[in-house]
């Protein structure tokens, strides 16, 4: 934690304020008869400077509208995630993800909670809608309709934004526009499926003092599943012991038995020996590839000129998300030492004697249907600001934005425990309960039976953000190489959440002492923290019109902030531009960054989940010195271990290093062509993030480290392990991104716009620090060997832009390069690179007015290469995707304006 630099922040507001006021009384008096000419300034992110150059000291990537349009994509982040340097990041893929329905964008690999997101520069709301709420912006809960261009900002920009900028900044900005716009869109896959559709009104009229804009979006994707796609119609690490006719042990008839498909089970004469692998079953058949999702939105925005220096806007948002995953049928936990004993005399006991501790019952109950998680999240937003210009030419701007999400999770046809227990137990202790039902674990259950195990979970949980930002920016003084600009300002934060889980499923158990439900139980949380900030920013130009000296200028910035969590933090940053000639910008960038724990890493409160990994120590260890003790006979079933995770109060704040070094060339002898190439490197110190269930198993087998994280039973099964947040370690990436756009006008065979975008990963190194002290280093680029975390070296995407008379079309050709699933293996690239391809045409009636598109996304139908790490559907379902070949059509109509 750095200490306050106040002598920087106060000189630099100091000479702003006074240097401002000095410049309003001169030119307030100053006669305006010869005025110059004046080009209008803009406002490109990661700066609040407004200044006549759009190329800025950062590297900046923008989407425009024609390229949002381009592509079928109909979210902002399907888009967003195709981006070079966006990494593994969620999404509507597999079942068995942690998306829920949200979408993250993963700039650098660093994870969604170092990257800022912003619409039009201010902040939005934290996501949530899973089991509790999020750290990160769900993009699902920005409609797509109302957005009109993108900025990313490949750069940390702590000292502009504030806190969680360390990877860099999304910008979107919303659409302007006059008239009616209307969007109808629908596509499916080449196999029928996956079908989408969208449609969305937008409406906008400028008055003589004002303009108002709505726009109204519903989308509806639809799943994909398993069996519907070769790739992930076979789990690669083979089916689950567990079936519908049970898997039992410590029976009194000993062995590993099974029930005879068709018998009722109330006999001995009912069971046969389990045989594997014959008896398995492959839980994740007819499970999503793609789960669905279902959003509609309402956004209105209003400008008014009040006075002539007083400008005011108003935004309100309404967005609903709809989503949902689909399991196999519950297979409850029945063990004999957690207080499940089926007595002697029991109506539904096959062996005429009562079971013992031993007792260990597996069954897929298929007869309760399979389980399914639905998320229902509705966001808020009221955002209201003045803003203006003194007549000096500065500008203001004061703005305040109420964000919130409030979500409900439901987790469908899980069992009720304790009414199993009763169910199995005491034929009196059921008799003295009006509605208990016997139950017949080992044949069919009946209606009766299944209404009576049923259980449906039912969570709340939300998020919710105040922001009110004061912002100043102008020119400070002249010098002989232009003018000084000086931004400053002012924001007040305040975040909180909280997660209300279903209370009988974190109730403590009375009649079996695992859980009272299937449903992972979790503590009911809530938290929250404010802050306050200042900032100021410089853009001093420092030479003009010398040899080699075009021009140099430079920028500073210093933000100081202060949390109710922890306290006080002060950070810069440094950027500098050289023109040796007017074509060629030679820029490098210093930046501190800067994180605070969020309110879901530091509160501690305990939920209980399934986290997915494949267990070492299944079958015996093979005599992995943390597998001593395991019963060679124990086999894991599944691909998931009982965990319990917990925020941690102890965190302490990341920080960050960024370097940035680049070029961007826009020859005036080739019009239209603009190059550019970055350098980064970013440090992150102190970072926040937990081992994960993968890599704590991995480590005590292996080495016999973390063990303590692990509890067994004598069967050898994973009856918990611990995980959650730490400052474990320090994590540095750098690479280079290079992009190259040509624009081409007026040619004869129309208007050509050619667009590479590229990213290289030189490195990505997590330094681990050991129980013991001693620090582990992974060197993780081009490699695939953690569970749904591809990290290429190489990701690109190129594209083709055409237009001539009412004709347009638009090809793009996308790379996701090779990695390695297991480093250790001489034998690089065990995961291909592969390409998707993509192409669409446009017809454009009556001058614009209207338009149909018709687009074919991956036209060679390509899949996602097979990953023996992601056994469950096999492939990597946060870098790629299973659609294949998507075909759709577009119509746009537009009138007045």
């Amino acid at each position: 934690m750095k200490r306050s630099r106040h002598s920087l922040l106060m000189l630099g507001t100091i000479l702003g304020s006074s240097v401002f006021a000095a410049s309003v009384q001169a030119q307030t008096s100053a006669s305006s008869a010869d005025e110059p000419m004046v080009f209008e300034e803009v406002s490109v992110v990661g700066s609040r400077i407004k200044r006549q150059d759009e190329v800025s000291n950062s590297p900046v990537f923008t989407l425009s509208g024609d390229d949002l349009n381009a592509t079928g994509l109909v979210s902002m982040g399907e888009m967003l995630q195709e981006l070079p340097g966006v990494g593994f990041s969620l999404n509507s893929n597999g079942s068995g993800g942690v998306s829920h329905g949200t979408s993250s964008i993963n700039l650098r690999n660093l994870g969604a909670n170092r990257a800022l997101v912003l619409v039009n520069g201010h902040r939005w709301v934290a996501g949530s809608g899973t089991r509790g709420f999020r750290d990160f912006v769900d993009l699902n809960t920005i409609p797509q309709s109302i957005v009109g261009r993108v900025e990313v900002l490949k750069d940390g920009a702590t000292a502009i934004y504030g806190a969680d900028a360390i990877a860099g900044v999304i910008n979107i900005h919303t659409k302007k526009m006059d008239g009616f716009e209307v969007n109808a869109y629908g596509g499916s896959t080449s196999r029928g499926d996956g079908e989408s559709m969208s449609f969305d009104l937008t409406w906008g009229q400028t008055f003589d003092r004002g303009s108002v804009l709505v726009s109204a979006m519903y989308t509806d994707q639809q799943e994909i599943y398993t069996e519907d796609r070769e790739l992930t119609r076979e789990p690669l690490n083979s089916w689950s012991t567990t079936n519908p006719n049970g898997r039992y042990t410590g029976t009194p008839l000993g062995g590993v038995l099974t029930t005879i498909a068709g018998r009722d089970g109330t006999s001995v004469d009912d069971f046969r020996p389990y045989v594997d692998p014959a008896d398995r079953t492959n839980i994740y058949d007819h499970t999503y590839v793609t789960g669905p999702l279902r959003r509609y939105a309402i956004w209105g925005q209003a400008e008014y000129q009040i006075t002539e220096g007083i400008h005011a806007t108003a935004e309100i948002l309404y967005n609903n998300r709809r989503s949902d995953q689909l399991f196999s049928p519950i297979t409850p936990r029945v063990r004999g030492g957690e207080g499940y004993v089926l007595p002697a005399d029991h109506p539904f006991n096959p062996f005429g004697e009562e079971t013992g501790s031993s007792l260990n019952l597996t069954r897929q109950l298929d007869e309760l249907g399979q389980r399914v998680n639905l998320q229902n999240v509705e966001t808020w937003r009221f955002a209201a600001g003045l803003d203006g210009e003194f007549s000096n030419g500065w500008s203001w701007e004061v703005f305040y934005s109420y964000g919130k999400n409030d979500s409900t999770f439901d987790s469908l046809n899980q069992i009720n425990m304790e009414h199993l227990a009763l169910g199995l137990g005491s034929n009196d202790a059921c008799a003295a309960v009006s509605d208990c039902v016997p139950i017949n674990y080992f044949g069919p259950l009946t209606e009766a039976m299944t209404d009576y195990l049923r259980y449906d979970a039912h969570d709340e949980h939300g998020t919710r953000q105040h922001d009110l930002t004061a912002n100043i920016t102008g020119d400070l003084f002249e010098m002989p190489a232009g003018t000084v600009g000086f931004a400053g300002g002012f924001e007040y934060r305040r975040e909180s959440a909280f997660d209300n889980p279903d209370y009988f499923v974190g109730a403590s158990p009375v009649l079996n002492s695992y859980r009272t439900t299937s449903s992972a139980p979790r503590e009911a949380s809530s938290g929250s923290y404010d802050l306050y900030e200042f900032y100021t920013e410089l853009n001093v130009p420092l030479l003009k019109d010398m040899p080699l000296v075009h021009d140099l200028n430079i920028d500073a910035a210093v933000r100081y902030s202060h949390y109710s969590t922890f306290g006080d933090t002060t950070n810069t940053k440094f950027g500098i531009g050289w023109r040796p000639v007017e074509d060629l910008l030679i820029r490098a960038t210093f930046a501190e960054g800067f994180r605070a724990p969020s309110i879901l890493e530091s509160t501690p409160a305990e939920r209980a989940t399934n986290l997915v990994a494949n267990d070492p120590c299944s079958g015996g260890g093979a005599g992995l010195v943390g597998c001593a003790g395991v019963p060679a006979t124990y086999e894991q079933a599944g691909n998931a271990v009982t965990a319990t995770v917990s925020g941690n109060p102890d965190l302490q704040p990341e920080t960050s290093r960024n370097y940035s070094v680049g070029a961007v060339l826009t020859p005036k002898a080739v019009p239209g062509l603009s190059l550019s190439v970055d350098w980064y490197r970013i440090k992150v110190s102190d970072t926040i993030t937990s081992l994960g269930s993968q890599r704590i198993l991995n480590l005590c087998a292996n080495t016999g480290d973390k063990c303590d994280l692990i509890s067994r039973d004598a069967a050898g099964e994973i009856t918990n392990l611990l995980d959650g947040p730490v400052n474990l370690n320090t994590t540095t990436v750098e690479g280079w991104d290079m992009t190259a756009r040509y624009q081409v006008d007026g040619t004869d065979m129309g208007d050509f716009t050619f667009l590479i975008d590229a990213s290289y990963l030189t490195n990505y190194t997590d330094e681990l620090v050991n129980d013991d002290g001693s620090i582990t280093v992974q060197e993780r680029e081009g490699t695939s060997n953690v569970l749904r975390e591809s990290i290429p070296k190489w990701r690109g995407k190129g594209s083709i832009q055409w237009h001539k008379g009412n004709w347009s079309a638009n090809y793009s050709a996308r790379m996701i390069g090779s990695t390695d699933e297991d480093p250790s293996d001489t034998t690089a690239g065990d995961i291909p690179a592969i390409w998707y391809h993509d192409i669409a045409a446009t017809y454009h009636f009556r001058d614009d007015a209207m338009s149909i598109t018709m687009g074919v996304e991956n036209i060679f139908d390509q899949q996602p290469p097979v990953s023996l790490v992601n056994t469950n559907v096999n492939f990597d379902i946060n870098t790629y995707n299973a659609k294949g070949t998507f075909g759709y059509l577009r119509f746009t109509a537009r009138f007045g304006g």
